[in-house]
């Protein structure tokens, strides 16, 4: 069994066109048939693969590789299709969120030069084999190698982030045909929410069945895998946990991605400079945290704007504006060991590698009600 060809021909027409792309609130339902495995089955095949491996994980989120160990495995599988599945993703992202658009627009007239993705975000929920996994494992047949562990308690969410193969790519290539980005998959620790909230988000996994199994597809044809929910269980969820009311209207749509500042070739490549054109041009950035998160070690700066917000009609007829997703700006500097290097010559694997649980803490916060209804 696989994909239909006119699911495939539906994948490759949207990463073609981000100004024309049909939205669909929902997909089909599925069975009510609960997961029986973790295994993906993929888009390109049926077979299973292996899930994400779950030896002894480590919360440290500092990742200093050098080239020699960064274990990077060939490109596997076909990387038109991997692309052209990213450039789906990349286009429901810009259809559905217009300062992202305007800002990724803006930066490249400015710059004159490719804008490099540092990586991008996927928010999940962690029951019925809705976690982690769902999104991760497509990624992981096509070569990308899981790092790191981040948990963040108080939110009562984790995180793995996932590093991409090594490909050369032309000088040419921009946003999804450029270098492939790191990615970044958080998920809600369904279990540790009220059991009024548990019942609402199994109620729709186990609505959507094996949906699960298509998390890639889901995103790229830009389409929920359950039916839409009641305005009522949105607000119950949005008060014990905006993450979860995000995810249960806007599913597995990328959350963000993030544009790599240190990659650009004007004066924009320094984060603070972004920062500065960002707000002179009327965006409105994030200030949870200060608009500029710094990592304790000082080489990993961030900084974000505001999520845009969509209309969403949910299923008692009630129509509300929701939040959406949002543009986030890194800047990695070059690592102690590599300072002396000429700047011709440094390579990103000499910069900062990784995430910061306490910067990525307050990036979250970017699709927050706080920080919507904040004043510019």
């Amino acid at each position: 069994m696989r994909l239909s060809s006119s699911l495939l021909s539906s994948i490759k027409h949207n990463s073609h066109s981000s100004s024309s792309i049909s939205l669909p609130h929902l997909s089909p339902s599925y069975s009510s048939r609960q997961p029986k495995s973790r295994h993906f089955i993929s888009l390109k095949t049926m077979y299973p693969v292996n899930s994400i491996p779950h030896g002894k994980r480590t919360l440290s989120v500092v990742s200093c590789s050098k080239a020699d160990d960064r274990h990077d495995s060939p490109f596997q599988g076909g990387e038109s299709f991997f692309r052209s599945v990213l450039a789906s993703m990349e286009a429901v992202y810009l259809n559905r969120n217009p300062t992202a658009k305007s800002i990724l627009e803006r930066v490249r007239s400015a710059d004159n030069d490719q804008i490099c993705y540092d990586h991008l975000a996927f928010r999940t929920f962690g029951v019925n084999g809705y976690g982690i996994d769902s999104m991760a494992n497509f990624f992981l047949e096509f070569g990308y190698t899981q790092r790191e562990e981040l948990r963040f308690p108080k939110k009562k969410l984790k995180a793995l982030w996932f590093s991409p193969p090594t490909l050369q790519v032309s000088n040419g290539g921009s946003g999804a045909s450029g270098p492939l980005p790191r990615i970044f998959i958080s998920e809600l620790l369904v279990d540790e929410m009220s059991p009024q909230a548990q019942e609402i988000i199994r109620k729709y996994t186990q609505i959507s069945g094996s949906g699960y199994k298509h998390a890639a597809l889901s995103s790229a044809l830009g389409s929920l895998t359950w039916e839409k929910p009641l305005y009522s269980e949105f607000q119950l969820l949005a008060r014990e946990s905006e993450y979860a009311a995000w995810t249960l209207v806007n599913g597995y749509a990328v959350n963000h991605v993030t544009i790599s500042t240190h990659r650009l070739k004007s004066h924009l490549r320094d984060i603070k400079s972004l920062n500065q054109f960002i707000e002179k041009n009327g965006f409105k950035l994030s200030s949870e945290g200060g608009v500029l998160k710094v990592s304790p070690d000082g080489l990993l700066l961030q900084s974000s704007t505001v999520a845009d917000s969509i209309s969403f009609c949910f299923s008692d007829g009630v129509t509300e504006t929701v939040p959406c997703s949002y543009i986030e700006f890194a800047e990695r500097l070059v690592l102690p060991q590599f300072k002396d290097l000429p700047e011709k010559e440094v390579k990103e694997f000499h910069r900062r590698d990784g995430f910061e649980v306490g910067n990525a803490d307050k990036i979250f916060e970017s699709t927050s009600k706080e920080q919507l209804s904040r004043k510019a």
